[in-house]
């Protein structure tokens, strides 16, 4: 996928937002939205909440996860092993942009955050191509472990990854070539040498 459809989805995650103004329910295909009602907070698409914030209607509660402390011990766990900690969105960066440059006025810290949320990301992306070159330098013999990583933090391996399967597929296919034709070459050297054997050893005439 593109990096406008990864945001697209990103885009559906749920934000709570403290609305400004009182409306009815909003009936969506993805379901309902509770009636607003002005200073009570509710949870809305990040894609409305944007909306209704560059338009004024509403202030933006930043998400939990949006914690200097937490972030910063996401930062160092990340730092100190080699598999990938779950992340605690999986839309994170999506939801970091978009919050961040919509309303930075909302997100206590908000210069804070988006440092650290930049570290990480950068962290886990060095760490995934990392993995990914062991992956290539062990020619596919050893397993890769995916798990935790976001699916946008997989599109920056994109360019990489199908070269690298290609790669390893030639060599495979290299090596049973090599392999039949060292098969091939034994064969015929075993039978070249039984020939000679019986021919040494008869007498006709």
């Amino acid at each position: 996928m593109e990096p406008a459809e990864l945001e697209f989805i990103g885009e559906n995650s749920l934000i709570s937002v403290i609305p400004n103004f009182n409306h009815d329910s909003i009936y969506l295909i993805s379901g309902t939205i509770e009636p607003f009602r002005g200073g009570t907070p509710l949870y809305v698409p990040l894609w409305l909440g944007i909306h209704l914030r560059q338009q004024q209607k509403c202030r933006i509660v930043a998400p939990n996860w949006m914690d200097i402390d937490l972030l910063e011990d996401i930062k160092e766990t990340e730092k100190r092993i080699s598999t990938f900690t779950k992340m605690p969105s999986p839309n994170y960066m999506v939801e970091a942009k978009l919050i961040l440059n919509t309303a930075p006025e909302d997100v206590p810290s908000s210069d804070g955050i988006k440092t650290l949320i930049k570290d990480i990301y950068d962290v886990r992306c060095a760490k995934l191509r990392t993995t990914v070159e062991n992956f290539i330098k062990s020619e596919g013999s050893h397993t890769v472990n995916l798990e935790n990583v976001t699916v946008l933090e997989l599109h920056t391996i994109q360019p990489l990854l199908p070269h690298a399967m290609d790669l390893l597929s030639r060599i495979e296919q290299t090596r049973k070539v090599v392999r039949s034709m060292n098969t091939t070459t034994q064969s015929f050297s075993f039978g070249g040498t039984s020939g000679l054997g019986s021919s040494g050893s008869s007498r006709p005439w």
